[in-house]
């Protein structure tokens, strides 16, 4: 059966997942009358809550008869790795954008990678329903992108179709009959070249993809790039980086069970040739990037590289004084395990041991990729402190300090323009580009330190009153661009150990923000609230009224208390300070100091 091997790539949000549910539906995967949940392919409690795509998953679909293998992948620029090791597996990509917003940062990321591995595009503009739609000029512009990133003439001669997704059709012209995406099956079967690779050869598989069976162990899912796999057969493993000194030694194995993959699941097979993407089960050390060959000629496939993360945290085990009330797991050794653990599938993260037995310092793309990785393992059951998010910094040719650059771009209402511009030169923004698409809102495209994005996304939706939308993507390293103030309040720091109280708090509200409703338990040290002025406050919010034989008139009025300000995860990261660290528990995110008395505090202020 004829083969065709494709990635989905897009920015986030431009209607990936979407478009996915509709091929599933129209190539006759799902019964007539089968309920079946939209964005099907979101399959991760995280993504459906947060509406986006953090892992790339494998289906294929059945189109006359060519079989179709496709990969859905994230579209936020944090989890580019994701993209990145994946794109090996395919033949070409389906471009998605935005008939709007046009190609975005990560549109930018995720085309390069396609176009330097030589893979053939089909672009489609989706949502060309939206009122403020410009398919011409996206048109236009994404091949500008591609002249840009230098594609070759097959790539440039790439097609073009229109469609909205979540309708389910797709078009040639726009003038076409707007009926299903019958059009985008025949582009894909006609544009994309059949995997190529030598059946007859010697079996040879480069592994993109971990999966985990709890009956077979590790799965590792890649495409065949030579030969045939069966069931039985006797394999080597080389690992990444094979032939360096420090790579571990070939492991023989064996090829226990064999999938391909059908619709949504799994179908178990006794063989599968080159060009098929499977999952292959009876390899207990595989890692993403090794080769799985053929024991009479273990030839390494070229590994998968990726960009090196760019902002690190040390995680370290929770020393509060409410330690292990909530979580399952509080050792360092526990939590040690789990984070290599992480290394085995996550490609883009690095876990680095420090002098001290109970840190770990973790790098990763960006805070949202760091903060999934720690909202997983609280929902796991594990329990620990987090330090504030700092950047990479390297060092240049003349031994010059450097740090990360992002290329930030913001949509924004042209009359709210104004704080957000202020905010970003303050941080050290660089204004490289400023249009008006149309539609009330401007572009703004600006070069800043990877600092300066600290703790900004909440002030950027206050100051937009919630309709500005920002993105951004590592750009390249640059001169540090020194010090720089991300914070300019203090905070409400607990002087004593006890449990909220509604009159404590309302005495002290009309001068704070708080983090903390009455009723809290609260310890020495906890950060409970932001103070309205710059410096830290030491606040009793365990203080009662004291009750008296008299009566007064006024005294027993009601406390009107505001609801307090409910930090996520990555909230809590962009707000802390280097003073400060986050304790995160299955139940609660708390702020506390890393010094919990007062007098330490003061002291090492001193000494610093």
């Amino acid at each position: 059966m004829p083969i065709r091997n494709i990635a989905i790539i897009a920015h986030v949000d431009h209607g990936k997942t979407t478009l996915v549910d509709h091929m599933l539906r129209q190539a006759g995967t799902f019964r007539e009358n089968q309920h079946v949940a939209e964005r099907v392919m979101d399959s991760n409690p995280l993504e459906r809550e947060r509406g986006i795509t953090i892992l790339a998953k494998n289906l294929s679909v059945r189109w006359a008869d060519t079989k179709i293998n496709i990969v859905d992948t994230p579209g936020h620029s944090d989890f580019g790795g994701e993209v990145e090791r994946i794109l090996r597996m395919v033949d070409g990509v389906i471009l998605l954008v935005d008939a709007a917003e046009g190609p975005m940062p990560q549109t930018r990321f995720v085309t390069r990678k396609a176009l330097e591995l030589g893979l053939q595009p089909v672009v489609i503009i989706n949502k060309i329903d939206r009122g403020d739609a410009d398919p011409h000029r996206v048109h236009d512009e994404v091949l500008e992108l591609f002249m840009e990133l230098e594609a070759e003439p097959h790539q440039l001669d790439c097609p073009f179709l229109y469609a909205v997704g979540r309708e389910g059709f797709a078009i040639r012209d726009m003038e076409d009959e707007r009926k299903d995406l019958t059009p985008l099956f025949d582009t894909i079967v006609a544009t994309i070249p059949a995997p190529g690779g030598d059946a007859e050869g010697p079996f040879q598989m480069l592994v993109s993809t971990i999966d985990y069976s709890p009956y077979l162990g590790r799965l590792a899912i890649g495409r065949i790039e030579r030969g045939v796999a069966r069931v039985g057969d006797g394999v080597v493993l080389l690992a990444h980086g094979h032939g360096d000194e420090a790579a571990p030694a070939p492991v023989r194995s064996k090829i226990s069970k064999l999938y391909v993959f059908s619709g949504l699941e799994r179908t178990e097979v006794e063989s599968a040739s080159a060009g098929d993407v499977v999952a292959v089960a009876g390899l207990p050390n595989v890692e993403i990037g090794s080769t799985i060959t053929d024991p009479e000629n273990p030839e390494p496939l070229a590994g998968i590289a990726v960009e090196e993360p760019t902002v690190s945290v040390d995680i370290m085990v929770n020393m509060s004084p409410f330690a292990g009330r909530e979580g399952k797991y509080v050792t360092s050794r526990q939590l040690r395990d789990r984070l290599f653990k992480e290394l085995e599938s996550n490609v883009a993260l690095r876990v680095d041991e420090t002098d001290s037995a109970d840190t770990f310092t973790v790098a990763g793309r960006g805070e949202l990729h760091l903060g999934i990785l720690m909202e997983t393992m609280r929902r796991e059951g594990y329990e620990f402190a987090v330090s504030r998010p700092r950047v990479i910094l390297k060092k240049g040719p003349g031994g010059e300090t450097l740090e990360p650059y992002e290329e930030v771009t913001i949509d924004v209402p042209d009359n709210l323009m104004g704080p957000v511009i202020e905010k970003l030169g303050a941080r050290r923004g660089e204004m490289l580009e400023m249009k008006n698409p149309g539609g009330g809102l401007v572009r703004l495209v600006y070069r800043m330190p990877a600092r300066g994005l600290f703790g900004y996304r909440s002030e950027f939706l206050t100051d937009t009153r919630g309709e500005g939308i920002l993105h951004h993507r590592f750009m390249d390293y640059g001169p540090y661009a020194g010090t720089m103030s991300t914070r300019n309040r203090g905070v409400l720091v607990s002087m004593i150990g006890g449990e909220s109280i509604a009159f404590a708090l309302g005495n002290l509200q009309e001068r704070s923000t708080f983090f903390i409703a009455p009723g809290v338990p609260v310890y020495e040290g906890m950060v409970v609230g932001e103070n309205s002025r710059p410096g830290d406050m030491e606040v009793n919010v365990t203080k009662g009224k004291k009750l008296t034989n008299m009566r007064a008139s006024g005294s027993d009025d009601n406390i009107l208390l505001e609801p307090p300000r409910v930090m996520t995860l990555e909230d809590a990261m962009g707000y802390i300070a280097d003073d400060e660290l986050i304790e995160v528990t299955p139940q609660s995110i708390r702020l506390r100091k890393r010094l919990l008395n007062a007098s330490d505090r003061k002291k090492a202020s001193r000494n610093a």
